[in-house]
């Protein structure tokens, strides 16, 4: 019985142990192997909650472990990620005016290897960190999200060098590797994270399609792209899950 209550906190360790792996593959460029283990996280993340649920034993410590295991999963790793991708796409003229801009003082050294831009990459962190925190105080986010929810957000950014890796189109890969775009895309899931429209969670409490209709469309559709776009799906399942939440809003009201 004493166990039982710790099998949760356990799962959401494993999420935690998962992103700190996909973390060291991240900062080798090692963007497959760090999405395969942050997609493991993942998956520990959505089955603490409903293994809590299942044994009934939900706690405040639970929560606290939740949010500091995505922090690292779905907050860090994608931050990396972005910082990662955004320095391979200034090229090498700005990462040799970067080098005299680091090598100034011993203090920065292995720097100079980073263009100054790179590091807006890590917004993506902060503004991560800041949802959490915003989650952990609200208590109205039991059936629906207020702005994206890390994991998703982790889907998004992740996708863009599988993207590349697997489904390498020129055009595409042009479009990916502009750093205006990679700035942009920082920007908008900064906003994302942190925006005030409420979107629907995966959470069944029954399985009735009148009652969860929204989430077996979505689900039914995300396999849909999944199969016609590859990894291409990932940020059209992202843009099709905010839309959907904000039309089947409009359709309750």
């Amino acid at each position: 019985m004493a166990f039982r209550r710790h099998v949760p906190n356990i799962i959401t360790l494993l999420n935690l142990f998962s992103g700190s792996i996909a973390v060291l593959f991240a900062v080798q460029n090692n963007f497959v192997a760090a999405a395969l283990f942050m997609f493991l996280g993942i998956f520990f993340d959505f089955f603490d909650g409903l293994v809590a649920r299942k044994l009934n034993v939900q706690s405040p410590l639970g929560l606290q472990l939740d949010s500091l295991a995505d922090m690292v999963t779905s907050g860090l790793v994608p931050g990396i990620v972005m910082f990662k991708l955004l320095n391979l796409s200034v090229g090498h003229s700005v990462s040799e005016r970067s080098e005299a801009l680091w090598s100034s003082s011993s203090l920065f050294e292995g720097l100079e290897h980073y263009a100054p831009l790179a590091f807006v990459g890590f917004f993506i962190t902060l503004a991560s960190a800041y949802r959490l925190a915003k989650f952990n105080l609200d208590e109205d986010q039991q059936s629906s999200f207020k702005g994206l929810p890390t994991p998703a957000n982790a889907l998004l950014i992740i996708s863009l060098p599988l993207i590349m890796e697997f489904q390498n189109s020129n055009a595409i890969n042009t479009v990916i590797l502009n750093p205006w775009f990679l700035v942009a895309m920082t920007f908008l899931s900064c906003y994302l994270l942190n925006a005030n429209v409420n979107l629907f969670a995966l959470k069944f409490k029954e399985w009735s399609f009148k009652t969860n209709a929204v989430r077996y469309v979505f689900i039914i559709m995300s396999v849909i792209f999944i199969v016609l776009f590859q990894f291409l799906a990932i940020p059209m399942i992202i843009i099709f899950y905010v839309l959907l939440s904000l039309f089947s809003k409009s359709l309750t009201k």
